[in-house]
């Protein structure tokens, strides 16, 4: 039986959504963001030369097909990325009406969301008085910190200490429909954060806010606050089956790496996998290397979008994404002949472009396994049901297989 690796490289867009008017940064739309194109753009012209140098060079995923996928997408030029694709490759449009990570999972997985989203104004506070009443009582908390729209580093400096003077959980939002909580992993406690965050997130789904997200930070007034790796969401679980039940439903087995877990509430998931991107890149060569036939490994490398998108760090993205070429090219040799390795974004975060915020955009479809080859422009939906194929699983979505 054959197996499947489905990677997410998280926020890795290429431009050229058909909606971005209607998504925006601020009052500015996303009309014309594009992640890949502009990086590659910067790195050709001097912009980009922090820890490295010179043009973008990813030749595995060129090779794959990203730059005429981007040129596809968009029709932006992509200096650096003009190989002539070995893979099999396609450009994706999603169709859910939101640019965050539950709905770009959700969607690829083989549901589009099947609701608007709920967010928060971005005023202070940003949250209603009856859900603060609601969320101190089930979080058994006397007062909230924050209430209001922040990056969560720059609000963990601002009211870290107040925090740990006061024992109030510091709330805060985004753009994207979370609610996230960060709480000093000593003084208020890892294991009471979450407990705080799982009490909460029943009344936050039911209002469609997305996610709940657990922020544990550590550190003091006067050596500064910085946050752990031990972040937790807390997401809606996907009203239907999608593909990693499908697949587990058909008796084999499913991976998940990384965040996938939380964003599907282990629907699905037979064994899950957690850690730093590089971590995760290990545990990726060694499922190569040992997972069974017939089975799906899904995995979501996180750090472009969370160390470098919204931090607006073009050099830190394009060094992300060599470091992610280069492995790539390792974990290739090392595939069988009928494995399917298929490489997918799940919206954009364009490092170049105003605000903090994901980017609306088309995502890059890169297959190793399938031959040399193209689908043009496909839906998000259709990558859950050509993996289904490939696997010999039945696919419930209304994607349809590109194979």
């Amino acid at each position: 039986m054959s197996r499947a690796f489905l990677v997410i490289i998280d926020s890795v867009g290429i431009g050229g959504a058909t909606d971005a008017d209607q998504f925006f940064n601020g009052d500015i739309p996303d009309t014309g963001a594009n992640t890949v194109a502009h990086i590659a753009q910067a790195c050709a012209e001097g912009r980009a030369e922090d820890g490295r140098s010179g043009p973008l060079k990813l030749p595995t995923l060129d090779a794959l097909g990203l730059g005429a996928a981007t040129r596809l997408a968009s029709g932006e030029a992509t200096p650096g990325l003009h190989a002539e694709p070995t893979g099999f490759w396609a450009a994706a449009q999603e169709h859910s009406k939101g640019k965050d990570t539950p709905s770009g999972h959700w969607e690829l997985a083989g549901l589009p969301v099947p609701w608007d989203w709920s967010f928060f104004p971005d005023t202070r506070p940003s949250f209603p008085e009856d859900l603060v009443k609601d969320i101190t009582t089930a979080g058994n908390v006397q007062g909230i910190l924050g209430n209001c729209h922040a990056s969560g580093t720059d609000i963990i400096d601002e009211l870290g200490a107040l925090h740990v003077q006061t024992g109030f959980p510091i709330c805060y939002t985004s753009a994207d429909s979370v609610f996230q909580v960060a709480a000093h992993e000593h003084s208020f406690g890892l294991a009471r954060l979450l407990e705080f965050c799982e009490a909460i997130a029943p009344i936050l789904h039911a209002r469609k806010v997305g996610r709940v997200i657990a922020r544990p930070f550590v550190g003091d007034e006067v050596a500064g606050f910085s946050r752990t790796t031990n972040r937790k969401d807390f997401a809606i679980t996907p009203p239907e089956p999608i593909l990693t039940n499908w697949v587990q439903d058909a008796g084999q087995k499913v991976y998940g790496l990384g965040k996938i877990g939380d964003i599907f509430s282990m629907q699905g998931i037979d064994e899950l996998r957690k850690g730093t991107d590089a971590e995760l890149m290990n545990q990726l060569h060694n499922l190569v290397e040992t997972a069974e036939n017939g089975s799906l490994t899904f995995a979501n490398f996180v750090e472009f979008d969370s160390e470098y998108g919204h931090r607006r760090d073009i050099s830190g993205y394009a060094r992300a994404l060599e470091w992610f070429d280069r492995e790539i090219g390792q974990l290739i040799g090392k595939l069988k002949p009928d494995d399917l390795l298929l490489i997918t974004a799940d919206h954009g975060n364009d490092p170049s472009w105003i605000g903090t915020d994901h980017t609306r955009e088309r995502v890059p479809v890169l297959c190793h396994g399938l031959g040399a080859g193209q689908a043009g422009i496909v839906n998000f939906s259709d990558v859950a049901a050509s993996v289904a194929q490939h696997l010999g699983v039945t696919g419930l979505g209304p994607g349809r297989s590109f194979l």
